[in-house]
């Protein structure tokens, strides 16, 4: 059975493994099998931002891309807080449109976006990519209907293994992002504190993936 990296900046393939790489519509890409698509909050250009829409609804019509983003808030950005919530409001209303799951980039916002998805009245999977936070905070994205993915803060932070421990195995993700360790460390961490064999995680991940991108990591 594949592993399954929910979010990553590299486009290194190998045969063991499904990542789904992040493109900007700048940037694009055609030859990365997996994908998902989205104007990040850093990378807001007011002179583009009609033309990145339109190639992001174009691109998710597309089979091989499995979701939206990374797209969301983040307080600490240099772009306008209030033109970063009228693009990622754009991109969640594309998603909803296509039925595609989005990938959150989430600093200081978490409110906000819980608050925009119940306002728009976004019933597509939303996930907080790179989670680092609190079980309390874990626990109120997840009664919100929303998952979590978890990468380097787990390996890095041994504070997180309560956190991860806290969430409900059909409710989140792994991932790597930019690190440089592999997928297969984050699974092994995860199964260590999960208390199970990492054969035991790529079953959880199957089974989620079949739930929010309707693909099956067992072909």
């Amino acid at each position: 059975m594949n592993f399954f990296n929910l979010h990553t900046h590299s486009v290194t393939q190998s045969d063991n493994q499904i990542a789904l790489v992040n493109q900007y519509p700048q940037e694009f890409d055609a030859t990365i099998p997996t994908y998902s698509i989205g104007i990040h909050p850093w990378y807001v250009n007011v002179d583009r931002v009609a033309s990145d829409l339109a190639c992001i609804e174009e691109k998710i019509q597309e089979q091989n891309c499995l979701a939206v983003g990374e797209c969301g808030l983040d307080k600490r950005a240099d772009t306008i807080f209030e033109l970063q919530q009228e693009v990622f409001e754009k991109q969640l209303l594309l998603a909803q449109k296509y039925g595609k799951p989005v990938i959150l980039h989430c600093v200081a916002a978490f409110q906000e976006i819980i608050e925009t998805k119940e306002r728009l009245k976004i019933t597509v999977p939303l996930i907080f990519h790179g989670f680092s936070k609190s079980a309390q905070l874990a626990k109120q994205l997840i009664d919100s209907g929303c998952y979590l993915s978890f990468g380097k803060y787990l390996l890095k932070n041994p504070d997180l293994e309560s956190v991860f421990q806290s969430v409900p195995s059909n409710r989140f993700f792994l991932e790597t992002d930019t690190m440089e360790e592999t997928i297969e460390a984050v699974y092994e961490i995860a199964a260590k504190y999960s208390g199970v064999s990492v054969e035991e995680i790529k079953i959880v991940i199957r089974d989620n993936c079949k739930a929010v991108f309707k693909i099956d990591l067992s072909n």
